[in-house]
């Protein structure tokens, strides 16, 4: 499924204008890079990604968070303490909606361990450029991607002059949530 996301002209990809006049459409490749730096007060964790799956901002989630002794890295952690830290985190997020349920599924969607290299989960995205007569006329976002927490940089492959701009979309649908909504480019 294609996404339009910058449509700067109605053209389609191989339109002729007239036998003497090529004016052919070609699609460029966008590439992205990062998208996943975390706050310095995250510690490395996708808070925006899980404050927008539980439908909380992401200060009431930190706010609550603060409150938690996690386990020292590389170690399990005590299933007393476990259970403190749920009882924390349902303290203050419950008021919010959030249920002892959605608190596990969300948290085990974006559970990962840092140290051993691993990432959040998360979908890269995919998009197009479509070019013509060297102009971008329009973007095309064929898989919106998840999981990013910050715009990724976006490049048009062999076209370092074109600067393109993202915005994310966040929400409680986990396959979803930290997707690409738009991708502008930038004057």
């Amino acid at each position: 499924m294609s996404l339009p996301c910058l449509a700067l002209a109605q053209t389609s990809p191989s339109t002729t204008t007239s036998p003497a006049t090529q004016d052919t459409a070609s699609k460029v490749d966008v590439t992205f890079s990062g998208g996943h730096e975390t706050e310095d007060q995250d510690r490395g964790r996708p808070v925006v990604l899980i404050a927008a799956a539980l439908n909380v901002p992401p200060e009431i989630f930190r706010k609550a968070f603060s409150m938690v002794k996690p386990a020292p890295a590389g170690r399990q952690p005590d299933p007393g303490q476990v259970n403190k830290n749920k009882e924390t985190l349902l303290r203050s997020l419950s008021p919010y909606g959030v249920t002892n349920d959605r608190l596990d599924e969300v948290s085990n969607y974006y559970r990962y361990n840092r140290s051993r290299g691993e990432m959040w989960r998360n979908t890269p995205a995919k998009a197009y450029a479509t070019m013509r007569n060297g102009v971008v006329t329009g973007i095309t976002i064929t898989d919106a991607g998840s999981g990013y927490i910050s715009p990724p940089k976006v490049v048009l492959s062999g076209m370092t002059n074109i600067t393109l701009t993202v915005t994310l979309s966040f929400g409680t649908d986990l396959a979803k949530n930290g997707a690409i909504k738009e991708i502008k480019v930038s004057p």
